[in-house]
């Protein structure tokens, strides 16, 4: 329905268009009064009340349809499946909206549903495809209808453009307000099943029984690989971009900075796979060499290749980008007229920039740097797959450790109901790393406001 919608909502604007440019047209000829819009304007206020109705009536569809249908055939399920609870039931549904393609199975009750719901599904698909047309129709022809010399089509076709664009922003904040909302939802529910001290304070975590859930663990965790990243990218980060901006000739720079901002386009999935492929056995190797083991079985080698360290060092990696393109437009944008003043007073290219650029530009640096902090912590699929999913605190790097992206994750995955501790222990914890994200932001936007220094 997708292609197809889109390409007669397509045909049918560019039909109204014509036909309301056509209609300026011949007034603009013909009409002795002094047009008040140009003749496009006409024709795109025409097709925008063609267009929208039609659109809004398909976008309701898909948002709404689906769940009208499932509602309607859950109202006739028969009397038997009243013993479900809302997670079997759901489940159940979902099991004939798969089959709605496939052969039938042989049972009876089950092929009856699934006929049941592809029939429901096409009369309410059908439903909404006649209100999109009549919308579209009745659009047009009240459009057409205003159409006149003394029309402001420009001013409404404006208006229209306005309204999409706070339509954009309200569904921007609104989606913002959403994911808050749901999260202070269900982490009050989990609240009210787990004490918020013991949560906070914590020291054992074993959420999959349902027994434990102290999540100082997960903060270690999370924390110590941050700072192991944070150790690899911002030095590295930094000096790339203070030679970048400060040193590099234009060539060098021009190849030199796409090639570092490459690392930002790999996926985080390919980052985990080399980590748990590469760095993390050649970590475990090292670990075991530096105790005094260089002859060890290659099988006491692969046992446990995780560690805090090759999930720290390939996160490192993967956000050196984001640290140094920052840090250079930050420095790019300190004004020339400094690094001539302190020319002119005799100083030598790196007093420059250690005692005048670097000083200018560091509030900004120190925003990249808590904003690369807050993506460090973000991370999901490097920790995953690297670091290990032992909830411990251990001051040993080359341990094993989980992080809160990936309890997530293990908490979340497979079927998940939605009314013991643990799966809602997932929303606590996600609340929990909205929070620390949201204090980074906000640091790294205080330091700028306060410490930017401002040039004519």
């Amino acid at each position: 329905m997708g292609w197809l919608a889109f390409t007669v909502l397509a045909a049918a604007g560019l039909t109204a268009f014509l036909v309301g440019r056509g209609a300026g047209d011949a007034l603009a000829a013909d009409s002795s009064a002094r047009m008040n819009s140009q003749p496009n304007y006409h024709g795109y206020y025409v097709a925008m009340w063609t267009v929208v109705p039609a659109a809004a009536s398909i976008l309701a569809y898909a948002i709404f349809g689906e769940g009208f249908v499932r509602s309607v055939l859950a109202s006739e399920l028969p009397d038997g499946f009243d013993s479900l609870n809302a997670f079997e039931r759901t489940q159940y549904l979902d099991r004939a909206a798969a089959a709605l393609r496939l052969p039938t199975t042989g049972q009876p009750l089950f092929d009856a549903v699934v006929a049941r719901y592809g029939e429901l599904r096409g009369a309410v698909k059908l439903a909404f495809l006649l209100a999109a047309a009549a919308l579209a129709a009745l659009g047009f022809v009240l459009s057409r209808r205003r159409i006149a010399a003394d029309f402001r089509a420009r001013l409404n076709v404006e208006g229209g453009i306005q309204a999409a664009l706070f339509v954009s922003a309200a569904i921007a904040i609104a989606t913002t307000v959403g994911i808050v909302v749901s999260l202070l939802y269900e982490s009050f529910q989990f609240f009210t099943r787990v004490s918020l001290f013991d949560f906070l304070f914590g020291l054992e975590w074993n959420a999959q029984t349902n027994t434990d859930f102290g999540a100082v663990p997960l903060f270690f965790g999370t924390f110590a690989i941050s700072l192991i990243a944070m150790a690899v990218a911002a030095p590295i980060g930094l000096y790339a971009a203070i030679y970048l901006s400060e040193y590099a000739s234009p060539r060098m720079r021009g190849w030199v900075k796409p090639v570092l901002e490459v690392l930002a386009g790999i996926p985080t999935v390919v980052y985990g796979f080399f980590a748990i492929l590469v760095v993390a056995p050649l970590v475990r190797s090292a670990a075991l060499w530096i105790n005094g083991l260089p002859f060890t079985p290659p099988e006491l080698l692969a046992a446990q290749p995780a560690s805090a360290l090759a999930a720290g060092l390939v996160m490192g990696v993967m956000i050196i980008p984001f640290v140094s393109s920052l840090s250079d437009d930050v420095i790019n944008a300190v004004p020339q007229t400094l690094r001539d003043g302190a020319y002119a007073m005799g100083a030598t290219k790196s007093e420059t920039v250690k005692q005048v650029v670097l000083p200018a530009a560091l509030p900004g640096v120190i925003a990249a740097l808590l904003l690369a902090v807050s993506r460090a912590i973000g991370e999901t699929m490097i920790v995953t797959m690297a670091a290990g999913q032992r909830a411990q605190i251990s001051v040993d790097p080359t341990s094993d450790i989980t992080t809160i992206t990936a309890q997530i994750v293990s908490l979340l995955t497979g079927d998940s109901e939605f009314d013991n501790s643990k799966t809602l222990s997932a929303f606590a914890l996600g609340f929990v790393l909205f929070l620390v994200t949201l204090c980074f932001n906000l640091i790294a936007l205080r330091v700028v406001q306060r410490y930017r220094e401002k040039y004519d």
